[in-house]
């Protein structure tokens, strides 16, 4: 059984033209920080789409011209409409390939690469560099509740000793540290 109605920019695949199955998918982009002792902090940086793809048969007396119209939007480098049933994705045709066998039978495969998947995904906030990073310091800035230079100063003015001072900076590099993983996974939860 094929998929009932597939549709690529201008082309309305039809007969043989529908595949049996499409492939879809793809991964979740994870940065992957390993700490000392075995602790690991993981980041989720996003959806990365899998190519779509699928393959067919060109049959009939347009078989020669509906082949040339999917190559020639391949190399245009187009964006282009792709749906099926419930799923609507804007992509680019990274590979096209035919097999011509006779001027009325040609079997076909193609894989497309997605822009964006137009099926109902939430909308995300997107957010410019100069806004993440400001956004990035303000959350860190307000989860830090002790001063690195506290230690230091106390230090130098002679109020605690060497091993107290390096305890309190220690304390301090470790909430910054915190901090700026907290603040991380806020803005990565906000990006989707």
């Amino acid at each position: 059984m094929s998929i009932p109605i597939l549709s690529l920019g201008p082309v309305q695949f039809t007969d043989f033209e529908l595949p049996a199955s499409i492939i879809w998918g793809g991964t979740q982009s994870l940065a992957i920080h390993r700490m000392p002792g075995g602790a690991r902090i993981i980041d989720a940086m996003g959806r990365d789409d899998a190519p779509i793809s699928w393959s067919g048969i060109f049959s009939g007396q347009d078989a020669i011209s509906r082949a040339h119209t999917l190559d020639q939007m391949r190399a245009d480098g187009s964006v282009w409409p792709l749906s099926w049933q419930d799923f609507t994705y804007s992509v680019l045709i990274a590979r096209f390939e035919a097999d011509y066998r006779r001027s009325n039978w040609i079997p076909y495969r193609i894989s497309c690469a997605v822009v964006s998947d137009n099926s109902g995904a939430p909308a995300v906030a997107l957010l410019s560099a100069s806004q993440s990073v400001a956004q990035d310091l303000a959350i860190a800035s307000a989860l830090s509740t002790t001063d690195v230079a506290t230690p230091i100063d106390s230090f130098s003015s002679g109020s605690v000793d060497l091993s107290t001072a390096s305890a309190l900076a220690a304390n301090a590099a470790q909430q910054a540290t915190a901090s700026f993983y907290l603040a991380r996974a806020a803005r990565n939860s906000l990006l989707g």
